[in-house]
């Protein structure tokens, strides 16, 4: 299934598809997917799990750091800084023709990224109330705002990789960030 997203995206992704991947029959995989919202729904699904378990570099490198330095973390571990990154993210920014077609997978994304404007206002919470950024700010507004910053730097990234070599994507998150501490 992942070679058939990597290569085709999920509008490649069909039952026919991953059989031949597989050197199965269609029949096989519609035993345990009977349509392609099944095969779509499971692929989010793990992928969900995968993108939770992968390593996060930045934030590992932080250690048990909080506020500022943890959100730089955090934003940085979302960018398409190495192979593995962008094909990750080619496969998530793929997936959101698929969401925006179907309510129930549009809400499921919706959640997942909720989450993650959560974990990142708590640490947005943490930079205020250790003065590394302005207090007045609704620290959630600051995350969706930081969120929204970084989906859209990931985008730039896949679409023009040469304009937006990691050095550069790691350079925009920190101008972002000092901008945010400015005030």
């Amino acid at each position: 299934m992942w070679r058939v997203l990597a290569a085709r995206g999920f509008g490649g992704l069909t039952l026919r598809a991953v059989a031949g991947e597989m050197g199965a029959t269609t029949g096989l995989v519609t035993h345990y997917f009977p349509s392609k919202r099944a095969l779509v729904r499971h692929a989010l699904e793990v992928l969900d799990r995968r993108s939770a378990g992968r390593p996060r570099p930045a934030e590992e490198r932080v250690g048990e750091a909080s506020g500022l330095v943890r959100l730089r973390a955090v934003l940085l571990d979302v960018l398409p800084l190495d192979g593995p990154g962008a094909a990750n993210n080619r496969i998530w920014v793929g997936s959101w023709d698929v969401a925006l077609a179907d309510p129930e997978l549009a809400a499921e994304h919706a959640a997942r990224y909720r989450r993650a404007r959560e974990r990142m206002a708590g640490y947005v919470a943490q930079a205020q109330r250790a003065g590394e950024l302005p207090a007045g700010p609704d620290a959630g507004d600051v995350a969706a705002a930081a969120q929204s910053f970084v989906l859209g730097l990931v985008v730039q990234a896949l679409f023009a990789p040469e304009e937006f070599p990691p050095v550069r994507q790691v350079a925009l998150v920190d101008g972002y960030l000092a901008g945010l501490a400015a005030g």
